[in-house]
């Protein structure tokens, strides 16, 4: 008895110990995100609440002149275009990346595919956008080959307007949707097509009742891993979208650079900063909520296993 109680008292000094280096190991961590992330978010909320400065910058003073912008109706009208666009561009990416990621899945060569699939993060994001300008510029390559092969006689202006500016943010954020799509897919198990099959539903059918269902987290992984970034994207509908394609994050731009309001650039960072915060939540319910829903279906499986075992059991008796 007595090794035991030594046992446990060494037991008990080490989870001590344990305790006081998990606090060591989490200090700088916790201190990292208080600096770079909670700091800069309490200064934009501060700022939002002060009155614009004569020459940029604020005034310590209250005012809620930059919250009372956020019902003009030219600002309405870029947010709704804002969240429409963000919409079409995830929609047309996750129906993209969907096969992909089956295929990925499917292969047998995944290493090379990933690489294929990281490729594109190896270029800045800047020299991307630019060579779709040159693409699809006057005096691009397609116009170029269009016009050579006879089937134009004129340039097509491809460039700045609203489809163009989805078509770019598509190719943009294609991978960020593909390799969440690809992880789930892979962990599927595919006999349970084949099942599905066996039993009378046909390949598509199987795909929208048992595939899409069972890879639902990485499919809301993937909509939230594009549409955030594209909610809030600058670069592109500034480069290649016209005066119709102004997005939410052009409008924070020329607040700072142009119009130096940062209270009005604070109050709609807020408003990214409200929609970005929302769709994590609605991931983490909706992962909490798979992840009970597999619980409850193991431990009922097991029930059901230990029940059969007991009635063999007493069968065999």
């Amino acid at each position: 008895m007595k090794p035991e109680a030594g046992g446990n008292a060494q037991q008990n000094t080490a989870l001590k110990h344990g305790k006081n280096f998990g606090l060591l190991y989490s200090g700088p961590l916790a201190l990292w995100f208080s600096l770079f992330f909670l700091a800069p978010i309490v200064i934009i909320i501060m700022y939002s609440f002060l009155k614009k400065g004569l020459y940029g910058g604020v005034e310590p003073e209250f005012s809620m002149d930059a919250y009372r912008y956020l019902g003009d109706k030219i600002f309405l009208g870029i947010t709704f275009r804002t969240i429409i666009t963000s919409l079409i561009a995830t929609i047309i990416t996750i129906f993209i990346a969907l096969p992909c990621g089956y295929f990925m899945a499917k292969s047998k060569n995944q290493n090379l595919l990933l690489l294929l699939i990281i490729i594109p993060f190896w270029t800045n994001f800047l020299i991307r956008v630019f060579a779709w300008m040159n693409i699809l510029g006057n005096n691009g390559f397609l116009n170029e080959f269009l016009i050579r092969i006879g089937l134009i006689d004129d340039y097509i202006h491809f460039l700045y307007n609203q489809k163009v500016v989805i078509l770019v943010l598509v190719y943009m954020y294609l991978p960020y949707a593909i390799l969440p799509l690809f992880s789930s897919i892979d962990k599927f198990d595919f006999s349970l097509l084949e099942a599905a099959r066996d039993l009378g539903a046909t390949k598509p059918i199987s795909m929208i009742k048992v595939l899409l269902p069972n890879i639902r987290g990485g499919i809301f992984t993937a909509v939230l891993f594009t549409f955030i970034p594209i909610f809030g994207a600058y670069a592109v509908p500034l480069l290649v979208g016209g005066k119709d394609s102004y997005m939410l994050g052009n409008i924070i731009a020329d607040q700072l650079s142009k119009s130096r309001n940062w209270p009005r650039a604070a109050a709609i960072s807020m408003v990214l900063t409200l929609v970005t915060t929302a769709g994590v939540l609605l991931m983490m319910n909706i992962q909490k909520r798979d992840a009970s829903r597999l619980v409850t279906t193991s431990s009922k499986a097991e029930a059901e296993s230990q029940g059969e075992g007991n009635l063999n059991s007493r069968g065999q008796a």
